[in-house]
């Protein structure tokens, strides 16, 4: 049986409190935390990062069968017991765990179980709306979002292909797995940012679902290509390598920030054909209007098709929240696309499993006088208990 230590459980109170009470994102938070005390090793790392992550998950339903909501830090080491014990770890006899028992914890599990919001661990008004928006398809995709996410790489074919990665990164002890296009995927987890094949720019970490947006643009080599909501640029550095680093690749964001990180990224990459240019008014925009062969809109969103990856999300979510980034893309999707010359293709694309922000959005759009001599080519919502990863959406239009 596996064991673990009082610095390792106070490691993990000590993000969750943060997490909860000072709305702390949960991977910056457990970055902090990691790096507070560099005598850890690799496998403290690992325990601390896996379990924080373990009860942030399933907040709600550790809290039921706790007694209730922590209110000091003893209580999240008492949470922390909740998720050690249904996780087949056996307690020390600690003054925080005491009045914890398996039995009594599985009386309470069967009744929890029996309520789709608790089970999940999700609040009521997410329920409903996913019961809304979703129908009969609602249950097993949130049971699916709940599940730890797989490791998936993106080969820079500007560097490389796939056997080279995979051999690259098999002499680290890495063992990989090719997906479809340019996607493996990790069979263990390990920290792929410490191997000389990630320094050397030869894969970035990219889900298998997001993957699919940049393909479904149709780039060629010569093109002018707008990313309109880059970023970091994980979908700009796909584009340029589908791109052939040929052609013109004008990455747009309104975080300056964020464009410098990916002006990082894009070095290691070995991207040259890429601008990164912050919108910092209306005239950036509109100066391109008619201009653009193709543009891809990975718009701002809920961001409920990734909460495997970022599950302190849906307690930091609220429904006023989801109405104004609805709002949002509708405006985006309507200004954006009139920097699509005629003949050219747009992409419409979100990490939401919403048909409110996905297929519903694109609808409105077509029907709008701003969709006028647009045509539907494509559109796919990408569920994780059907398709394996992320959820996700990519819709393609042309136009006239």
């Amino acid at each position: 049986m596996s064991k673990f230590y009082a610095a390792q459980i106070e490691a993990i109170a000590e993000a969750l409190q943060n997490i909860f009470e000072n709305g702390a994102y949960a991977d910056r938070e457990i970055a902090r935390v990691l790096k507070a005390d560099k005598r850890r090793g690799s496998r403290d790392r690992a325990f601390i990062a896996e379990h924080t992550y373990g009860v942030v998950r399933y907040y709600r339903l550790y809290a039921h069968l706790a007694g209730g909501e922590p209110r000091h830090k003893s209580d999240y080491w008492r949470l922390i017991g909740v998720h050690l014990l249904l996780n087949g770890f056996v307690l020390p006899d600690w003054r925080e765990f005491q009045g914890l028992n398996m039995s009594d914890l599985q009386d309470q599990l069967a009744l929890a179980r029996t309520q789709r919001a608790l089970r999940e661990s999700i609040p009521d008004w997410l329920d409903e709306l996913g019961e809304e928006q979703l129908g009969a398809e609602w249950t097993s995709t949130i049971a699916a979002l709940n599940q730890q996410a797989p490791v998936v790489l993106r080969v820079n074919r500007l560097k490389a292909d796939q056997a080279t990665v995979q051999r690259a990164l098999a002499t680290e002890e890495i063992v990989t797995e090719p997906l479809d296009a340019d996607a493996l995927l990790v069979t263990e987890r390990r920290n792929l940012f410490r191997t000389k094949a990630f320094r050397d720019g030869l894969f970035e970490l990219q889900d298998l679902s997001s993957q699919r947006a940049a393909p479904a643009l149709e780039v060629e080599p010569g093109q002018l290509v707008i990313d309109a909501c880059a970023g970091a640029g994980g979908k700009s550095l796909h584009l340029a390598a589908l791109m052939e680093n040929k052609g013109r690749l004008l990455s747009l964001d309104i975080h300056g920030w964020k464009l410098d990180e990916l002006k990082r990224r894009a070095r290691r990459a070995g991207v040259t054909n890429l601008e990164a240019r912050p919108i910092t008014n209306s005239k950036v925009t509109k100066r391109l209007t008619a201009k653009a062969d193709r543009v891809l809109l990975d718009v701002p969103c809920s961001g409920l098709g990734v909460l495997r990856r970022n599950p302190d999300a849906k307690w930091k979510l609220y429904p006023e929240a989801i109405d104004r980034v609805v709002a949002e893309q509708t405006d985006i999707l309507s200004r954006y696309s009139r920097m699509v010359k005629p003949g050219g293709k747009l992409v419409y694309a979100t990490c939401s499993v919403l048909p409110r922000e996905n297929e519903r959005q694109v609808e409105t759009f077509l029907a709008s006088e701003h969709g006028q001599g647009w045509t539907l080519e494509h559109s796919r919502s990408y569920l994780p208990q059907r398709d394996g990863y992320d959820g996700f959406y990519v819709s393609r239009l042309g136009r006239a």
